[in-house]
């Protein structure tokens, strides 16, 4: 595998403003008013639409919390309906990755004449009318600083990917506060997933030094801090940092995204209803493992970072991080979330299909390749 130089190009984006720390959620409501602003559409939700006064909102605002965790064309349909009706002027992405993946959408297809077909891929999104603004409440996705938005589609349950820099957000809102209630489930599940950002952005065919640098330090944190985190969900401290790390691994997907690992946890969410932080953490030591072979120095640079012993063999590498990752309390057990185990050559074939990110991975992974992780997973 070839890594880039430093001279390789490479577009960096971010919100253009970002706030970062304990209690900033509070300073929502004071921007929107700063910028002039009224109507204020929120997409959260249902355990966050309760809780949308932490935003600081001088007005009631228009909440939409119809939605499942992993959302799907139908979803986005009501959605679409609800904010169309709002005509906000400033949509707010409050919760998870899903809340926040919604809102990039709610704010660029009401009233653009575009449908959300016509916008799948990379670069067609015309424009956007709306503010957008992006309030994470986990440590995983870093969607609050990405341009990517996924919806799955409930016909053939694969997700479909719409990429624009009009999804990026005006404002990022990061405040580790809002994450002191989660459960220790969340708590890893979405660690690992931003654990999974930067692991394979780092490894990714496309890794650059500059990325390489934000991804390094997510991977650093996330070894420090999530088992803090895990142990004592009121610990501020490694709530801000894992805050960081999940920040740090929005960095790493927009110019280089992620890879094999995504690709083979995505049948798990859309076709079990997985949340998409825990089917991560499952597949996440089977992939680096499998990985090894063709990035061994950096597959001992990730384990040195999370303080596991250095390893570059396989099946030193696959032990350490699924022991790492059970240790946390993840489910590493497809059995776990009630697979059966006769779909599993029907999501390898699903998962083979995923080409924008596998065609990522500094490995080739066949359709065999799959179907052995998921057995191995069984």
């Amino acid at each position: 595998m070839t890594t880039a130089s430093y001279t390789t190009p490479i577009e960096l984006q971010s919100p253009p403003s970002i706030l970062f720390g304990a209690g900033v959620a509070q300073k929502v409501g004071a921007w929107i008013a700063r910028h002039g602003h009224q109507r204020v559409f929120v997409v959260a939700d249902t355990f966050n639409a309760a809780r949308v006064d932490l935003l600081g909102l001088a007005a009631d605002a228009v909440v939409f919390s119809g939605f499942r965790p992993e959302p799907d064309a139908h979803d986005l349909e009501r959605l679409l309906e609800a904010a169309t009706q709002a005509r906000p002027e400033v949509v707010i992405g409050f919760g998870g990755g899903s809340a926040m993946d919604l809102a990039k959408l709610a704010a660029v297809l009401p009233g653009s004449g575009q449908h959300f077909m016509d916008i799948v891929g990379p670069d067609k999104v015309l424009g956007r009318a709306a503010t957008l603004i992006q309030v994470p409440t986990t440590a995983g996705t870093g969607s609050e600083a990405g341009t990517r938005s996924l919806v799955t589609d409930p016909r053939t349950l694969g997700k479909l990917a719409v990429q624009s820099e009009h999804m990026l957000a005006d404002l990022a809102v990061v405040d580790p506060d809002l994450m002191l209630s989660l459960p220790r489930a969340v708590t890893v599940a979405t660690g690992v997933d931003a654990l999974a950002h930067c692991v394979e952005a780092f490894t990714n065919k496309k890794s650059h030094p500059t990325i390489d640098l934000y991804a390094l330090a997510g991977i650093r944190l996330v070894g420090q801090w999530l088992p803090r985190a895990a142990q004592d969900g009121g610990d501020r401290e490694a709530r801000a940092a894992m805050a960081l790390a999940s920040l740090y691994g929005g960095f790493c997907l927009g110019p280089v995204n992620t890879a094999g690992g995504h690709a083979v946890a995505y049948p798990l969410g859309s076709r079990h209803h997985i949340p998409h932080g825990a089917a991560n953490a499952l597949i996440f030591p089977h992939v680096l493992a499998f990985n090894a072979p063709a990035v061994p120095e950096k597959t001992a640079t990730i384990l040195q970072a999370l303080g596991l012993p250095v390893a570059s063999e396989p099946r030193a590498v696959f032990e350490a991080a699924h022991g790492w990752c059970l240790q946390l309390g993840c489910d590493m057990k497809l059995s776990d979330f009630d697979v059966p185990a006769d779909d599993l050559p029907l999501m390898a074939t699903e998962a083979h299909a995923i080409r924008r990110l596998l065609d990522n991975n500094p490995r080739d992974i066949s359709r065999d390749d799959i179907l052995a992780m998921y057995l191995a997973a069984a």
